[in-house]
């Protein structure tokens, strides 16, 4: 349920921003939107198939407000306001539209926060700032589903949908939150590129993880595989024992604020 702050933030939004990410055909109008604050910024990362006026993101730019902090949300291409199909999306496009943004709005230390999907996104993110020498100053993801192309999809979907994704390019998944969704041969093929789980992850900052034991979209088993292999010392895993997937509930963005907090300083 929407809080009465979130539903204030999202009407008096103003229009995104937009940067263009890719060229020729691959190009994708990418929306954001930046608030301007003291450092370190934060940073949303949304998940698979949502956007940047969810209840988290707008809970996470209300508390920018109120503290006078700097906070960019932004739409993966096929997602909310931003250019381009759901359907030609895949991991690789949506990586590099991430780094995008925070090349283009994300100066200084950074705080970026990550939900389902979004958290396979901040992880590759904050990898790949370690490698530049600029790492992030915390990490918290939410219910992360790194490598969920593979391990959460692929590996459970039936013979006759993976059939079906090989010899027709995409099967159109049921989903609990709306309409079936198309995932696609390149979804699945490209995402194997990306895939983390199976080494040390070295991103060169702390972590914060929440996860709700009712998850069923991602187990809590795949929260507690990830934390083995995250070499730092300050990485906190926080089980809600009856949180779901969403972990949208007052309580749960409490907690999620609270675990920005520790960054902020």
């Amino acid at each position: 349920m929407t809080s009465p702050i979130d539903v204030a933030a999202a009407g008096q939004e103003e229009a995104p921003a937009f940067i263009e990410v890719g060229r020729g055909a691959e190009a994708r109008r990418i929306a954001v939107r930046a608030r301007q604050g003291a450092a370190p910024g934060l940073v949303w990362l949304g998940g698979f198939n949502s956007d940047m006026k969810g209840t988290k993101a707008l809970a996470l730019d209300a508390y920018a407000a109120e503290h006078g902090r700097a906070c960019v949300r932004f739409d993966y291409s096929g997602h909310g306001e931003s250019g381009g199909r759901f359907v030609d999306g895949t991991i690789g496009r949506w990586l590099e539209e991430s780094l995008a943004v925070f090349d283009a709005f994300c100066p200084g230390p950074q705080i970026a926060i990550g939900s389902s999907m979004g958290g396979w996104m901040a992880l590759l993110v904050a990898r790949e700032l370690k490698r530049r020498g600029a790492p992030l100053k915390g990490l918290v993801l939410i219910a992360p589903a790194p490598d969920f192309t593979e391990e959460l999809m692929w590996k459970g979907f039936s013979d006759d949908a993976k059939r079906q994704i090989e010899t027709e390019g995409v099967w159109l998944r049921p989903s609990d939150y709306g309409d079936p969704y198309p995932i696609t041969r390149a979804l699945i093929e490209e995402g194997r590129k990306h895939l983390i789980l199976g080494g040390s992850i070295d991103i060169g900052c702390p972590v914060r993880i929440l996860q709700g034991a009712q998850d069923p979209d991602v187990p809590w088993r795949h929260a507690f595989a990830l934390t083995e292999r995250l070499p730092s010392d300050d990485v906190v895993l926080t089980m809600i024992q009856d949180g779901d997937h969403r972990l949208s509930r007052p309580q749960d963005i409490a907690r999620i604020l609270a675990a920005v907090k520790e960054f902020s300083t």
